[in-house]
């Protein structure tokens, strides 16, 4: 088996209940070389740091989600400060290799001010990312009209985590070099033909893989708790679906993370 790279998943995290060293053992298994630890707000990056500097296939990335909009822009604001803090403490370690996820949500944020927010908070993390050289972790949903202006301004290497948009989409990120699209588990169960043919047509070039444990369980697996071992059912189907070798896939997304995340 060629190995692969889960570029976005979530065992660091004390909020689930992970037995660590048997989902690594696992994920050895299947050849699953790296992990990337995402953060979502200041205690999960702080951890996401704190498991990579013991765990040598992990690394991390700090970032604050943008469901954190609900709050005052104060209590924003002193949170991103306190994690500019970590960011700026850490850059220079290997183990530190993006900011994320960040991002725009509008799927479950329709309150206006909250979407302001969400703007604001966006771009204090791609300001800090240009600061510090890091790569971007995006989280956007159903918020792509304001996202591209928004990118447009920094055009940073970054990757669109969990991406399930249009074709639309995918050509309009295709504009900018440096821009990745993440897929995971949701590509083995949807059912919706758009969907599936926008992930055909990222080019092998774009494309990395992702988990997202413990969530999007790829199929036959759904209603179990997600683990990095499935990334390997992920690129079977992916293959599959895009009518490729498998291994053949495997290599150009291994490559692809590394090349966006380790040079």
């Amino acid at each position: 088996m060629t190995s692969l790279i889960d570029t976005h998943c979530h065992i660091h995290d004390s909020e689930y209940e992970f037995i660590i060293d048997d989902v690594l053992d696992q994920a050895k298994i299947q050849k699953i070389e790296t992990l990337i630890c995402v953060g979502t707000d200041l205690r999960s990056s702080k951890e996401a740091l704190s498991f990579s500097q013991t765990h040598p296939q992990c690394y991390a990335s700090l970032g604050l989600h943008p469901h954190l909009a609900t709050q005052s822009l104060t209590d924003l604001k002193l949170q991103f400060e306190r994690l500019k803090e970590l960011a700026y403490k850490f850059f220079k370690s290997k183990k530190l290799v993006a900011i994320g996820e960040c991002g725009l949500d509008y799927f479950y944020h329709k309150d206006l001010r909250i979407r302001d927010r969400q703007k604001q908070l966006f771009r204090w993390q791609l300001d800090l990312a240009k600061e510090l050289n890091l790569v971007l972790i995006f989280h956007i949903r159903n918020a792509f009209d304001d996202f591209w202006p928004i990118y447009e301004d920094y055009k940073l290497p970054a990757v669109i985590h969990s991406f399930s948009d249009s074709a639309d989409q995918v050509k309009r990120g295709l504009n900018y070099e440096n821009l990745y699209f993440g897929l995971n588990g949701i590509i083995t169960f949807s059912k919706d033909q758009a969907q599936l043919q926008a992930a055909k047509l990222i080019p092998d070039h774009k494309l990395v893989l992702e988990t997202d444990t413990p969530y999007l369980t790829p199929a036959p697996f759904r209603g179990k708790v997600n683990k990095p071992e499935y990334l390997r059912i992920i690129c079977n189907f992916l293959a599959d679906l895009r009518q490729v070798e498998a291994d053949l896939l495997a290599t150009q997304t291994t490559n692809n993370a590394k090349r966006l995340f380790f040079q």
